[in-house]
């Protein structure tokens, strides 16, 4: 049987990259040997916001005197708020199976294996295997998984990755989570919303270490007031899982320190599904642990492409459904222009949110270049103030010659939703002062994006 594109993989990099195919009018089939959406779908960015709903939700309650309303005995049903999470994530998965099926996609369930002459071995549950043949191109989008450390084995039940972390049985009393990215720090806060006494073991000097040293310091302040223990520029060397709990011997800079635990989150980042689906069969060159690939995503053998978490660059859902766009209208002929990587959003959704794009202060500083900063904090902010979150700032770095704006720094209530501002303003090569005179509604949080390009230039108005 035979197809135009052949996708491997029904994450948001696969599934997209099918949908734009076929609107293209390419005959187009995706291979899934799990469930159509992938990891962000069923096991990440989805079914963690919802758990991460639920958390708001509780602390709403828990402080709703601050709001004048009482409530009595809210408690946090653990096993309900995880049913929910996993509701919503099969909800989201039907609704791919939708837009396959409006779409003309055929979807092959199984494991997918690379052949020669752009050709795809599909094995289903029953071990029966098909051959499907490409005319045009085999995109590969087999995503990541958990990366597992050598002194930290995953076992599923005491140490476990993301994916037990939102279907664990019970609630644990106490928990401990090695690494603090977005994975991290998510789960940190939802465990610790709820009740779980949390531990963060970072490795670097700062917590979210990817981000501007200013949202670190921010985030890791906000999080000891709410009784996260953060263990900065430490390490954890073994975990002894012999007895009824966990005993986690961490090396910090005072000396060694052991932690008493029912789990260990273990959220050091992610590894790509690259082995065992038949590169070395076909010849696709590997540079540590991703696929190379040219500005369009053509790997080094013609008719084979590779998008998303499996090629170097930002592991983001939004990332891998940007490049398979523009991987597949570059296949239809059409004249799409690569992706700025220098303008990409980041989130992460924990309490207070974080967003952020561009350049952080330091990067600039090491690039050489003058900076006009500007930092709005949301405790200046009146809708802030009145929806009871004045936690945060908005942080925006500007060339100070040219006023190009370098890099934004947001932390604070609903800054994911803002951060899109920010990269359309760069996208559109937007100087600060014409940023000052775009008018924001006023009152909304967004207006801090205004006020913080105002303090930059000495103009702001309510700081």
């Amino acid at each position: 049987m035979s197809y135009d594109i052949i996708v491997v993989g029904s994450g948001p990099g696969g599934y997209v990259t099918a949908i734009r195919a076929s609107q293209l009018g390419l005959k187009t089939a995706i291979v899934e040997r799990e469930a159509l959406g992938g990891i962000c779908l069923n096991w990440g960015c989805i079914p963690t916001k919802a758990l991460l709903k639920s958390a708001n939700v509780f602390e709403y309650l828990s402080h709703a005197a601050d709001y004048g309303i009482t409530v009595k005995d809210a408690k946090a049903d653990f096993n309900s708020m995880v049913k929910r999470s996993r509701d919503v994530a099969d909800g989201m998965s039907n609704g791919i199976k939708f837009l396959m099926k409006k779409n003309k996609i055929d979807v092959l369930s199984g494991n997918g294996i690379l052949k020669s002459n752009k050709t795809v071995t599909v094995t289903d549950e029953a071990g029966k295997s098909t051959d499907y043949t490409a005319n045009k191109a085999v995109i590969i989008a087999t995503g990541a998984r958990s990366r597992a450390l050598p002194n930290l084995p995953q076992d599923g039940e005491k140490i476990i990755g993301y994916r037990q972390a939102m279907t664990l049985k019970k609630q644990p009393k106490k928990m401990v989570v090695v690494g603090s990215g977005a994975i991290g720090v998510e789960f940190a806060y939802f465990y610790n919303a709820i009740g779980t006494e949390v531990t963060i073991v970072e490795y670097l000097p700062n917590i979210v270490p990817v981000e501007d040293n200013d949202v670190s310091k921010q985030l890791e302040k906000t999080f000891k007031k709410s009784g996260i223990k953060v263990m900065t520029g430490s390490s954890v060397e073994s975990v002894d899982t012999s007895g009824k709990h966990c005993v986690v011997s961490v090396k910090t800079a005072k000396g060694d320190e052991k932690i008493e635990c029912d789990v260990v989150l273990s959220a050091v980042g992610i590894q790509a599904n690259i082995e065992n689906i038949g590169l070395e069969e076909v010849g696709i060159v590997v540079d540590k642990g991703r696929i190379l690939v040219n500005d369009f995503y053509e790997t080094n053998m013609p008719g084979y492409y590779a998008i998303g978490d499996v090629v170097p660059g930002p592991a983001l859902a939004h990332v891998a459904s940007a490049e398979g766009i523009v991987c597949v209208e570059k296949i239809a002929g059409h004249h799409p222009e690569p992706i700025d990587y220098g303008n990409i959003p980041g989130c992460t959704y924990c309490s207070p949110e974080i967003a952020s794009v561009g350049m952080t202060e330091k990067a600039a500083k090491e690039a050489g270049i003058e900076l006009k900063i500007g930092k709005f904090p949301f405790s200046a902010s009146g809708k802030a103030s009145a929806a009871g979150a004045k936690d945060g700032f908005v942080k925006l770095l500007f060339d100070a010659k040219y006023g190009e704006l370098l890099g934004a720094h947001m932390i604070g209530a609903n800054v994911t939703e803002m951060i899109a501002e920010i990269v359309a303003i760069r996208k559109l090569e937007t100087t600060g002062e014409e940023l000052i005179k775009t008018i924001h509604p006023h009152p909304t949080m967004s207006e801090a994006v205004m006020e913080a390009a105002a303090a930059a230039y000495g103009e702001v108005i309510h700081l």
